[in-house]
């Protein structure tokens, strides 16, 4: 019997030197490899010279560990780790510009409403919506506006964190800096 494999959406994070060509050299690993990538967002961290990229693939288990293990061999990259959905809070922000005439206007701010959406443009003919979330969130806000016409659209992709006390870079990190201390010495 062939088992199908499983084909699921996950994320890496990766702390990556912030200089000229380490994204290409990621983009171009996932090319070679056949791998496609869904979002891929890279942005400065707390450290200027330190960058950090969420990728976001759909793939099976093979295609899951053989991305880790390809991007731990890059130059540039520091710290590789997948992001498990029950240990990280992820999110995305859309961009999305909205036909508005005064017929449609109370449905579209219902949903945006609803949906805790922003409105951050408006004129008699558009309504620019701006909306942060999990992917799912999104997806679900654009269907519920599809009907009334989008007439443009810009994604981030998803960013993502480790819940807790677990840390992208732990290795320079002090873990005592972030445990309790005991203050009842300091109440008289």
């Amino acid at each position: 019997m062939d088992k199908k494999k499983k084909i699921e959406k996950f994320e890496i994070a990766c702390l990556v030197d912030n200089s000229a060509g380490v994204l290409t050299r990621v983009s171009s690993l996932f090319t070679r490899r056949g791998f496609n990538i869904n979002s891929l967002t890279v942005g400065e961290t707390e450290d200027p010279n330190i960058s950090r990229m969420t990728i976001s693939v759909f793939g099976d288990e093979k295609i899951r560990s053989q991305c880790i293990k390809q991007l731990r061999k890059l130059v540039n990259i520091r710290n590789v780790k997948e992001m498990m959905p029950d240990a990280c809070v992820s999110r995305e922000l859309a961009l999305i510009k909205l036909r508005n005439n005064s017929q449609t206007r109370p449905e579209i701010l219902a949903a945006v409403d609803i949906f805790r959406c922003k409105i951050i443009d408006f004129s008699p003919n558009t309504l620019c919506v701006e909306i942060t979330g999990e992917s799912t969130k999104i997806d679900a806000f654009l269907e519920v506006v599809k009907p009334y016409g989008i007439l443009e659209m810009s994604r981030t992709g998803v960013v993502a964190v480790q819940r807790g006390c677990s840390y992208l870079f732990e290795d320079d990190l002090d873990e005592s800096a972030f445990m309790e201390t005991d203050r009842t010495d300091l109440i008289a």
